[in-house]
């Protein structure tokens, strides 16, 4: 018998004639085992895959079904002995054919030899001869399905270049150009269907079309995808203008044919853009939403998805600078992952779950999102981590870093994802991400009070920013080197207090131009704060100063210093618990002073049970970036308060 599932599921007898497969969830489960792929599927799954609410006798109906299709497609089978075809296995059950009576599995077979051997290309043309329509066609929109039909989809237009491939390889031209120009105007965002075009029309003497169909392709990637044309494209345009041997029948027709499409240009120039900062960062995170969602209206998962997961530029802060532009890529990000499926390519599928993790910026989340991500973050890992991909890797560790901040006292743990990824880095020549693990090791050292050791780490990352270009990094390092001064104002000969706010606003000044908002915002106003407390001195009281997101944990301290201490109490009422960031540790030291000078036991005993856990850190240390003292004191402090009785 034969099983086809290239268009309408069917089944033809040794005789040729149709099997009466009998109604949709029949052919469904028919279908839903031919696309294991002769793997088996248990009872569970395939009740799941073939109702979203299974009624109650789901399992019974299944048996019903299977039944049904084993009379069906074994109709001379003696009663009462074992079926050969649709088998039992386990708690489930499989398909055993051989993949010569299987149409997707003839087609997949010729797809593959094709790719190594041009002899195969007769097979693989009757292989695309066998297409009928989208596969599964007449199947409900099932998610086992869509991701089937999109996989096979991607292999059959793979197979059509391919093919070209050899083709134009063995001279042939002419007769390819209509077919190609189809093809090409039916998938746009194809470089390799351009470039075959190209070189059918080159071949077939028409030099003037071909250099037009090239500039075509140049306007179609920037109209639909904001792209510019890749290396090959722009390889063959200057090879058909300088008339390159090259072009002669025998050599390759096309570098990638075959091969996965990468995101090119717009994306990689956001890449760019982004770690030089400044208006450049700006810029980068416009072209990386317009690169995504040019990619989604193409309707090609796939695309979609390399699009989103090219963009991996390391961050190193817990709060996004553009929040909203972070939600519409993480929501691409989601919409890709389940239009992929889980039997999605592993390596696309890890992109996008690191790419979730990344830009859901823990500080700016709560709830079930936060712990989406942080799950987002887990799985990216993992899969990173089986698939051996350095880069892939060392994206998803960024992931793993900025989803740390569960809870305070949590610096030991992004220490070792930091000195994991400057392992990583430096093995494979990664120089971005060794940076950053420079950074996040520096925020660490500094956490945990080891001064010396942050400015270490502040001074590798400056020495490989000088090299690889990354103006950031100075940006960062002066802020820490700042936090030094602060910390060491209070020791004796030490710079002074003066000295400590001087080196604050200087940094600040840097970091005014370097296009990250999400840092910037408040930041000066908390370290100006933290050194005040450093030296027991009242809250800063300036109302031109710009507190951000960090005025509920100040106004407390900020209005005790106006004398204002009613409304003090009020504010320390309604402060809410710190967001899961850099900081937070800092504004839960904050809330605890706050709550000690007003006596307010309770609240003193919450912020208490929050900084336990951090007692060996130091209050906004793990921010690299400023400090409050050490963690212990402020604990102490809250805990005595909290012990009181009236």
């Amino acid at each position: 018998m034969r099983i086809d599932v290239l268009g309408p599921v069917r089944a033809t007898g040794d005789d040729g004639v149709p099997l009466a497969l009998g109604g949709p969830r029949h052919r469904e489960v028919l279908a839903r085992l031919v696309a294991a792929d002769g793997r088996a599927v248990t009872a569970d799954t395939l009740v799941d895959d073939l109702w979203t609410r299974p009624p109650a006798r789901a399992l019974g109906a299944l048996r019903t079904f299977v039944a049904a299709l084993r009379r069906a497609v074994e109709p001379d089978r003696p009663p009462r002995t074992p079926p050969r075809v649709l088998v039992t296995e386990g708690t489930g059950y499989a398909l055993r054919l051989p993949r010569a009576a299987v149409d997707v599995h003839r087609f997949e077979d010729a797809l593959a030899e094709a790719r190594v051997s041009p002899a195969a290309e007769p097979a693989l043309a009757v292989a695309l001869g066998s297409w009928r329509g989208p596969a599964y066609a007449d199947l409900p929109d099932a998610p086992w399905a869509r991701r089937e039909r999109t996989r096979l989809e991607e292999l059959r237009l793979d197979a059509v270049e391919v093919r070209a491939g050899i083709l134009l390889d063995g001279g042939a031209g002419a007769d390819l150009v209509a077919e190609l120009d189809a093809h090409a105007a039916a998938h746009p965002w194809r470089e390799p269907a351009w470039g075959l075009l190209a070189r059918a029309q080159h071949r077939a003497g028409r030099r003037a079309d071909a250099l037009a169909t090239l500039r075509r392709a140049r306007a179609v990637l920037a109209e639909q995808l904001g792209l510019d044309p890749g290396p090959e494209l722009r390889r063959l345009e200057a090879d058909i203008l300088t008339g390159a041997p090259v072009l002669a029948p025998g050599s390759p027709a096309w570098p990638g044919t075959g091969a996965p499409l990468g995101p090119r240009t717009t994306v990689d120039l956001a890449r760019t853009l982004a770690l030089a900062g400044s208006d450049a960062l700006v810029l980068s995170r416009r072209h990386r939403l317009a690169a995504v969602e040019a990619a989604e209206r193409t309707g090609d998962p796939l695309l979609t998805a390399r699009v989103i997961g090219a963009y991996d530029v390391p961050a190193i802060w817990s709060r996004a600078d553009d929040p909203g532009q972070c939600r519409a890529v993480v929501a691409a990000a989601e919409r890709a992952l389940t239009a992929l499926g889980p039997g999605g390519p592993p390596e696309l599928r890890a992109r996008l779950l690191a790419t979730v993790a990344v830009e859901s910026r823990s500080g700016d989340l709560s709830g079930p999102a936060l712990d989406r991500a942080r799950a987002a973050a887990h799985q990216a890992h993992d899969l990173a981590r089986e698939l051996g991909d350095p880069a892939l890797l060392a994206f998803a560790l960024n992931g793993v870093f900025l989803q740390s901040f569960a809870r305070p006292g949590l610096a030991p743990l992004r220490d070792r994802t930091g000195a994991e990824l400057v392992g990583l880095a430096t093995r494979h020549g990664l120089p971005a991400f060794a940076v950053l693990g420079r950074l996040v090791r520096m925020q660490s050292a500094s956490a945990l009070g080891d001064l010396d050791g942050a400015a270490g780490h502040a001074a590798a990352a400056e020495e490989l920013a000088a090299v690889h270009e990354s103006p950031l990094v100075p940006v960062l390092t002066a802020w820490c080197r700042a936090r030094v001064l602060a910390a060491r104002s209070t020791e004796p000969g030490g710079p002074g207090a003066a000295t400590a706010a001087a080196a604050y606003r200087t940094a600040d000044e840097a970091l005014r131009t370097a296009g990250m908002p999400g840092l910037r915002r408040g930041l000066l106003p908390l370290a100006l704060l933290g050194l005040r407390v450093l030296h027991d001195r009242p809250a800063p009281t300036d109302p031109r100063l710009d507190w951000g997101p960090h005025l509920p944990w100040a106004a407390p301290l900020v209005l005790l210093a106006r004398d204002r201490a009613r409304e003090a109490r009020a504010a320390l009422a309604a402060v809410p618990d710190p967001p899961h960031d850099h900081l937070q540790e800092a504004l839960w030291a904050l809330t605890a002073r706050a709550a000690v000078r007003l006596g307010d036991r309770r609240t003193a005993a919450r912020a208490a049970t929050a900084l336990r856990a951090a007692r060996d850190e130091d209050a906004g240390g793990a921010s690299g970036l400023l400090t409050l003292g050490p963690v212990r004191d402020h604990l102490a402090e809250a805990e005595r308060c909290a012990a009181e009785t009236n």
